[in-house]
């Protein structure tokens, strides 16, 4: 996708929010805070995905593997996602910001859920940008339920067989929870770590990757601006040679 200018844009951002612990760490503040300062990053990020016209901009917000931290580290992050939907949601509606959360909810508190009922159903209407948060989620988990839900139609079906070998990647991909929304084209990973931890494993197949060592609760406008810059500067061939 093209900016008027000319300029390469990715149609869907995608970033693994990697950090926070260590960012307060640093400061000799306790790990919640990471996450609280986070927010701001949040909202920096929407506002220059939004200005340089992405489409889809969505954030690794809780890992299914993310439960096995501490009671209180995990009540705290459910409790700030929880806060942190409400008092957004006038601004989503303000600038037509469309919120998604995708993932495992039936894990998530009903409190939070509620909440996201609202936020998804209210902003379902807006067209400047959609912003996914990807919460209780991992790739091997989403291939896994979408392998269930095929197993379980070739099961139902007439020839079970033929309808297995009858297979394509589209059909495996309607069934992940991200279907209808393009794959991401760029990942981005703060905070230095060069791993996609669990994070899209099908989407991600021909992604472009950008890495940085800034914490996520530092990386701000221009953080996201020097990344964007940097995706207009790839050459993407998906396989072939140009």
């Amino acid at each position: 996708m093209q900016s008027e200018e000319g300029k390469r844009i990715p149609r869907h951002v995608s970033i693994i929010m990697d950090g926070n612990g260590r960012w307060a760490q640093e400061k000799g503040l306790e790990r919640v805070q990471g996450h609280l300062r986070g927010v701001q990053s949040v909202r920096d990020s929407l506002k220059e995905c939004a200005d340089n016209g992405v489409e889809y901009l969505s954030l690794y917000a809780f890992s299914t593997e993310n439960w096995g931290r501490s009671k209180e580290e995990v009540g705290y992050i459910m409790q700030l996602i929880f806060k942190s939907i409400l008092n957004e949601l006038d601004n989503f509606m303000a600038n037509g910001v469309r919120f998604v959360v995708l993932g495992n909810r039936a894990s998530l508190p009903d409190i939070l859920n509620e909440a996201i009922d609202k936020a998804m159903e209210m902003s379902a209407n807006n067209k400047r940008i959609t912003m996914i948060l990807f919460i209780s989620y991992s790739g091997k988990w989403d291939i896994l339920q979408a392998a269930k839900q095929l197993a379980s139609k070739a099961l139902k079906s007439v020839d079970p067989k033929a309808y297995i070998e009858g297979l394509k990647e589209e059909d495996f991909s309607s069934l992940l929870v991200t279907a209808g929304i393009p794959d991401p084209d760029l990942i981005i990973r703060t905070s230095g770590e060069q791993r996609l931890s669990n994070y899209l494993l099908w989407q991600g197949a021909y992604s472009e990757f950008y890495f940085t060592k800034v914490l996520w609760p530092d990386f701000d406008r221009a953080c996201m601006k020097e990344a964007l810059e940097e995706y207009a500067r790839r050459d993407r061939r998906y396989g072939k040679v140009k």
